[in-house]
């Protein structure tokens, strides 16, 4: 192969899809799983002081730490694995012992992340789960695990991955703050395989608890938007009755359109991130490949009945944040096309009082060009008569005879060069 030049991020993209792999896990087993998110404000911030938390708990198992700028690590601090990943919103942890307790969801499984450690971590929980995870025995015996573990209201059990194991979960927090997960393994399979199960069952829960937060955003919006809404009929229905002038309603149609695209954008990397953990919640529980166990409902089944509807409502909010945004911007349109209109109606007024005016100004200027015709001829034939006097003897006439014979002609020729000069002006 003749050398080529590598792109720079070649190695890195390539590896970057081997970066998270599958944990290989035994069965008996059991699983403290928890998802920190970090806040919207400092994200950078929290991301260095994730991984300098990370770095306090392996301390104190005398662990190596991670890499510099890591985003993902495993490592075992005592006698169990633990497994650490930052994700863009959230981080988590995974612990898990080839051991299982006695006690079923025992509280006391939490104690390998201590307390004042997890009081001190830069994020707050979204959500915490007990995995119990053991060989499977009888249908019948499962059915009394189940109801004594999970609320058989909102019981979820499925058959996954070609029946290799049962999974269930009832999606509560328990009285210690935990959300319970139960798997049964059949005899033969796979570490790997198992790891795949447990780590999927903990995607499903995180991510669904992470696009609640849009439910949670689009539910709180839902007084705000109906407010908006009421407002922006009433600015239309303004605009149809011609009840105000269309200044005067372009002003808070304005307010409420802006106040609606600000709305617009707190919301949408909310919603944005809510409708992508959905899809992955969906491609979570499709790659579990399910089957229906003894009749009860399957996570699926729950999602349909529980989760789903919670996300419509993400979407129904999305669309009509999105609808009112723009009948704020067509009724916006129309009220400045109804302005631009009475603007021109009254420029087009004022240009015909501006017409009328100067008409008036015209017809006053040749009404002054008449008067200073007069005034001028006066003068003019005043000072003809004086050049005219010495003639009275030569001619016989007397000096008011000479005075009107002279005064139509120097009429005449004052007329002439007082049109001459306007004609001029007016060129």
């Amino acid at each position: 192969m003749p050398d080529l030049k590598d792109h720079p991020l070649r190695y890195k993209l390539a590896n970057e899809l081997h970066a998270r792999p599958f944990p290989a896990m035994a069965c008996p087993a059991s699983l403290v799983f928890v998802a920190l998110k970090r806040s919207a404000e400092s994200v950078q911030d929290d991301r260095t002081d994730e991984l300098q938390h990370l770095i306090a708990l392996l301390d104190r198992h005398g662990a190596p730490h991670p890499q510099p700028g890591a985003t993902h690590y495993s490592a075992r601090i005592g006698r169990h694995m633990l497994k650490w990943e930052q994700h863009t919103e959230f981080t988590t942890y995974t612990v898990y012992d080839e051991a299982l307790p006695e006690r079923a969801f025992d509280p006391a499984e939490f104690d390998i992340l201590p307390a004042e450690w997890l009081a001190q971590a830069p994020g707050q929980c979204m959500t915490a789960i007990i995995a119990r995870i053991m060989p499977r025995p009888e249908n019948e015996v499962i059915h009394q695990y189940l109801n004594d573990w999970f609320v058989p209201e909102s019981l979820a059990v499925s058959e996954v991955l070609d029946r290799a194991a049962v999974v269930a979960s009832d999606f509560r927090i328990d009285p210690a703050g935990h959300m319970r997960f139960a798997m049964f393994v059949n005899e033969g399979t796979g570490h790997r395989r198992i790891g795949r199960i447990v780590q999927r069952l903990c995607e499903i829960e995180t991510y669904k608890s992470m696009s609640m937060l849009g439910f949670a955003r689009a539910r709180g919006m839902l007084d705000r938007i109906g407010v908006m809404d009421s407002r922006l009929t009433e600015l239309t229905v303004e605009m149809t009755g011609h009840t105000k002038p269309a200044d005067q309603t372009l002003g808070p149609l304005l307010e409420t359109a802006s106040e609606l695209e600000a709305l617009s954008a707190k919301a949408a990397f909310r919603f944005g991130a809510t409708a992508a953990y959905e899809a992955i919640v969906t491609q979570r529980i499709e790659v579990l490949r399910e089957e229906r166990f003894n009749g009860l409902q399957t996570f699926n089944e729950f999602m349909l009945r529980r989760y789903q509807p919670a996300m419509r409502t993400v979407k129904a909010t999305e669309a009509r944040l999105e609808r009112l945004a723009y009948r704020a911007m067509r009724a916006g349109e129309l009220l400045r096309t109804r302005v631009d209109v009475e603007r021109s109606a009254q420029n087009q007024e004022l240009l015909a009082s501006m017409d009328k005016r100067a008409d008036l100004q015209l017809r006053l200027q040749r009404t002054v060009e008449g008067l200073s015709v007069v005034a001028i001829s006066y003068y003019a034939v005043s000072l003809v008569g004086y050049l005219l006097y010495p003639l009275t003897e030569v001619t016989g006439l007397s000096e008011g005879a000479l005075a009107a014979l002279a005064t139509l002609p120097v009429v005449a020729l004052v007329w002439l060069l007082v049109r001459r000069i306007r004609t001029r002006l007016d060129h």
